[in-house]
C-alpha cells in the first residue's frame, strides 16, 4: 500500500482556502445554474440536466431535504432563485 498524497505547503493553503469558501462558492454556483435555467427556454435536455446540478448544488449547500425535494419536484426556477438569495445572505 502507498502512502497518502503529499502537498506542497502552498497547495495545502489553496485546498485550505477552498473548503474555507465552499459555502460561497455553492451559492455562486446554484446563482450561474438560475441564470441557465432562465435562458435555457423550452430546451428541456438542457434543463433536466441544470435541475441535476441544482438538486446536488443544494444538497452541499445543507438545504433542507423537503425543501430540496418540493423545489425539484415542482421545477420551479423563482423558488431556487428565493433559496439562491437567502442563502447568499448567510
Amino acid at each position: 500500500m502507498g502512502k497518502g498524497r503529499e502537498y506542497s505547503s502552498y497547495q495545502k493553503k489553496v485546498i485550505n482556502r477552498y473548503y474555507d469558501n465552499l459555502d460561497t462558492i455553492v451559492v455562486t454556483r446554484l446563482g450561474e445554474i438560475v441564470t441557465d435555467m432562465a435562458l435555457a427556454g423550452g430546451d428541456e435536455k438542457k434543463l433536466a440536466r441544470l435541475w441535476k446540478r441544482a438538486e446536488q448544488a443544494l444538497e452541499r449547500a445543507k438545504v433542507e431535504s423537503a425543501e430540496i425535494r418540493d423545489v425539484v419536484g415542482r421545477r420551479d426556477v423563482e423558488a431556487l432563485a428565493r433559496i439562491v438569495t437567502k442563502a447568499s445572505k448567510r
